[in-house]
């Protein structure tokens, strides 16, 4: 018996799980994504962070200064949600908003030194975190897994830009 088919077992040793759940692709990608949720989730946490906190310091860290609105789109976080980020974010002094030259209206984020420093912290709980969580795979297996999910990801986000141009194209309905 493997460690999966063990660990679906209660202690007098019968099945939980139907065998047909467990086989399901959106099944097993539900539950590891909720166990993979809540071990980032603690993890970070221990360490005074949140997963919101990283992506923001990561965009910055890679693409440079931008304003909320560039910050949401990079980071994928909620436009009516960055603001308290970035609250939390410039009270610890992680970042730094200064007055947009082209635009007084709108603020540029820029990442502080104290937030690249974080931001290595933040990396080194991180690999530890996702060791935890890849534990049973190898670095092959690793690369493959997120080779397939990066590839899925893309399929799919391909496939709703393409449904939201031809919404547009089409225009309003009845028209």
């Amino acid at each position: 018996m493997s460690r999966a088919e063990a660990a679906d077992r209660p202690d007098d040793g019968s099945p939980r799980t139907p065998g047909r759940l467990r086989r399901r692709t959106s099944r097993l990608l539900s539950q590891l994504s909720a166990r993979s949720d809540r071990l980032i989730n603690e993890g970070l946490a221990q360490v005074d962070a949140r997963k919101w906190h990283y992506a923001v310091l990561a965009a910055l860290q890679e693409y440079g200064p931008g304003s909320q609105a560039e910050l949401s789109r990079r980071s994928g976080i909620y436009r009516s949600d960055m603001v308290g980020v970035l609250d939390e974010l410039a009270g610890r002094g992680l970042v730094e908003r200064a007055p947009d030259p082209d635009d007084r209206r709108r603020n540029t984020i820029t990442i502080s030194a104290r937030g690249r420093r974080r931001l290595r912290r933040l990396d080194e709980v991180l690999d530890d975190l996702h060791d935890e969580l890849l534990a049973p795979l190898s670095p092959v297996e690793r690369d493959q897994l997120v080779q397939l999910l990066t590839r899925l990801l893309d399929h799919h986000a391909q496939q709703a830009q393409q449904a939201q141009q031809a919404a547009q194209t089409a225009g309003p309905p009845g028209s």
